[in-house]
């Protein structure tokens, strides 16, 4: 068996030979965005119950949310959600046949990417101007 030339198979297709492109990392930050909400919600209740058990409890959840830990993950946790919704959205489209060109696909990836950003921009503004911080 030594003596015969090696032949050249074909590659199996696995991530490693793929270039990165837009829509490939936009199907995974979708995906990481899924699972950062599903523990990201864990805030929410969090809030809820301690609004619900009283006073001290809701100053203890305001304390770690204003400090700057607590506000770089509110940030993140509003990005995600954002981004994720975009995503759904881009997926609703393509549920309608709509939207599979690849040009399309490519502006869709781009817009789900500058709108998240923007959105979780003017969300945090806004919240900051109606709690009269700005």
């Amino acid at each position: 068996m030594a003596d015969t030339p090696a032949r050249t198979r074909p590659r199996s297709p696995h991530i490693g030979i793929y270039r990165p492109m837009l829509t490939m990392i936009m199907s995974i930050v979708h995906r990481i965005t899924g699972g950062a909400l599903y523990f990201g919600t864990l805030l929410l209740v969090w809030w809820l119950v301690a609004a619900a058990t009283g006073p001290e409890a809701y100053a203890t959840f305001l304390d770690v949310a204003t400090s700057w830990i607590g506000r770089l993950v509110l940030l993140g946790y509003t990005w995600a959600l954002i981004h994720h919704l975009l995503g759904g959205l881009k997926h609703f489209v393509w549920d309608m046949g709509k939207g599979f060109d690849l040009t399309t696909i490519e502006w869709l990836a781009r817009l789900s990417v500058v709108g998240s950003v923007l959105l979780t921009g003017v969300v945090w503004i806004l919240a900051y101007a109606m709690a009269g911080a700005l």
